[in-house]
Parts: C-alpha cells; structure tokens; sequence
C-alpha cells in the first residue's frame, strides 16, 4: 500500500513540472482538432444534402400523411409518377409487412405502401372499421400522392379491399392483386362470428395472442415473425374487432365481374373450397391463379423472391411497369 502511494506522489509532481508544456500542447491540438471537426462537419452536411437528393431521385422512402374523415392516413411514398403500385396489408398488419416487396418494384415504378385506417402509424379513432372506409382511404391517399390509377396488391382482409377500391373506383383501377385474400365466405357466418367472439371480452389478450400465432405459423423467419406479431398484437382491440366484423358483411361479397387483370396467389390449404379456382374465374376472366405449396397465410413474407418475380412476371404481361 505505501509502496502505491509513493509512486503516485512522484507521478503528481512530474505532472506539475511539465503542466506549461502540456497546456501548449493540448491547446494546439485542440485548435487542430477544431479545424478538422468544421472540414468534417461541412463535409457531412454535403454527404447528407446529396445523400437525400440521391435517396429522392431512386425512389427511396417518404413518409406522408393524407386528411381522410376528420384523420390521418399514413403511406409510405417511393418514386415519382401518376401511376402507381399500391399495397395494402390485411387485418391488424401494417405497410411493413410489404418490406421485402418495396425494393424490388421502386427502381421500376412509383410504389406506395399503406397503413390502412386504425393500423401501424395511421389515425385510430373509435369508428366502423369497415372495407367500404378502407377503400375510401386508398383513393384519398392516391389523390394525396397525386396518382390517377394504381395496380393495387391486397393480402388477406386487403383482397376485399382493393376489390372494394375497384368497385367505387374502376377508372383508377390498372389491375388486381389478391394475396391468400377471401371474395366470399369460407365458412357459415355463424361459426366466423364464433371466431371473433373470444375477441370482444376480457380475455382479449389471450384470444388475440393465439389467433395472430396462428395466422404467422411457424415458416417464417423467427426475427420476421416477431416483428409482425408484435405489430398485430399492438393494433387497438377496438379496430381488431370493428375491422374483423366487417370482413362477415355479406354486402362486400357480391359476385360482380371485375374486368382487369387479375393475379391471385393462394397458400395450398384445406380452408379453400375445392373451387376456388373456378370461383375467381367466374369473377375475373383475365385471371393469372396460383396456389402454391409449402407456404403459409404470408406467403409473400416467406418466400419473397418466388413472390416479387411472380408479380413482377403479372406487372411485365400485363404491360403495368415500364421496361427497363
């Protein structure tokens, strides 16, 4: 112990003998580093001021807000043009689910990725939640964005969506995009009202819990599919139980001819009726049907390259993206 104290009193005094020196020292160093730090800084602001002309001009993320009744729509804006790829998510998801779509159209075409009312960064207030209202949300963010018409791609409760956006809009429609999404009833309206029930109760969190584990499955990515099942869990009950009644209004249902190409992509699954295909043919003449095997309900999430180039294949037939 003394031995320690000994050689830290011979370490303060050379400090003090040399402390003139040093304080010239630092000083000079400090003025070097002064002038370094404004050619960095400066240099900075020009990397970032031509970092973000850049990331405009390829069409890199923007994120914006439409008015729509009294709320904010949130999209995400990649791109420039009046026509445009939109994506819309379904029941409790968000625009992120549409993560691994994004990159791989925005270097060909405007995209936009929509967070329909009451989910991911959108307005939430305690409203009906039904298709109608999305469909109408769609078009007020087109309008906001500038687009006149949309190629629009809806997953799950996104399918009567963008169908819905077709009937109240056809003119602005190019073409459809149903991804393992629903035109009608796949079991009797009282057993789907039995499946939603657990959600209006006080064992809400339960009930909610085991239904988005298994609508993700167990194929996904696990970072992947924690990331989407907390965006789920995080949508209000509220917009949970409004958005998933709608979804049992016959009205949305009606066998009405769509007259624009049409892509659908399904997850092989006893739920479907034996046919489907015949089905969607009978809605959709211009019909490009597929039913794929060993994916689940995100299809799009866990295969993403088979999907891009299957939709991109849809987009280059149908002469809806411009050639490269």
């Amino acid at each position: 112990m003394l031995f320690r104290y000994h050689l830290a009193d011979e370490e303060r005094t050379m400090r003090s003998k040399s402390t003139p020196c040093l304080v010239h020292k630092l000083i000079g160093v400090a003025r070097a580093l002064a002038i370094i730090g404004v050619i960095l800084f400066a240099g900075n602001l020009w990397q970032a001021s031509a970092a973000s002309n850049e990331s405009y001009a390829r069409g890199e993320r923007r994120d914006r807000y439409a008015k729509f009744d009294g709320m904010r729509v949130h999209y995400e804006d990649f791109g420039k043009g009046n026509e445009a790829l939109v994506f819309v998510h379904g029941w409790t998801c968000s625009a992120d689910f549409w993560q691994m779509q994004v990159p791989a159209f925005s270097n060909r075409m405007r995209v936009i990725a929509i967070d329909l009312p009451g989910h991911g960064a959108s307005d939430k207030p305690k409203i009906a939640y039904t298709q109608d209202l999305f469909a109408r949300s769609i078009e007020s963010v087109l309008r906001d964005a500038g687009v006149k018409r949309a190629t629009l791609v809806g997953h799950s409760m996104g399918t009567p969506v963008v169908r819905q956006f077709y009937r109240l809009y056809p003119k602005r429609t190019r073409a459809l995009v149903f991804v393992d999404g629903s035109l009608r009833l796949i079991a009797p309206r009282a057993a789907m009202e039995n499946f939603f029930a657990p959600l209006k109760g006080v064992q809400y969190e339960t009930a909610m819990s085991r239904m988005v584990d298994a609508l993700l499955g167990a194929r996904m990515p696990s970072e992947l599919r924690a990331e989407a099942r907390a965006a789920m869990l995080a949508t209000p009950q509220h917009v949970v139980v409004s958005a998933g009644e709608s979804m049992l209004n016959e009205a949305i249902y009606k066998p009405d001819r769509i007259n624009v190409p049409v892509l659908a992509i399904f997850a092989r699954s006893p739920a479907w009726p034996r046919d489907n295909e015949a089905f969607y043919r009978s809605l959709a003449p211009n019909l490009d049907y597929r039913m794929w095997d060993g994916v689940g309900h995100f299809l799009m999430m866990e295969k993403p390259q088979e999907f891009n180039e299957a939709l991109m294949e849809f987009l280059v037939r149908n002469k809806l993206v411009k050639n490269k």
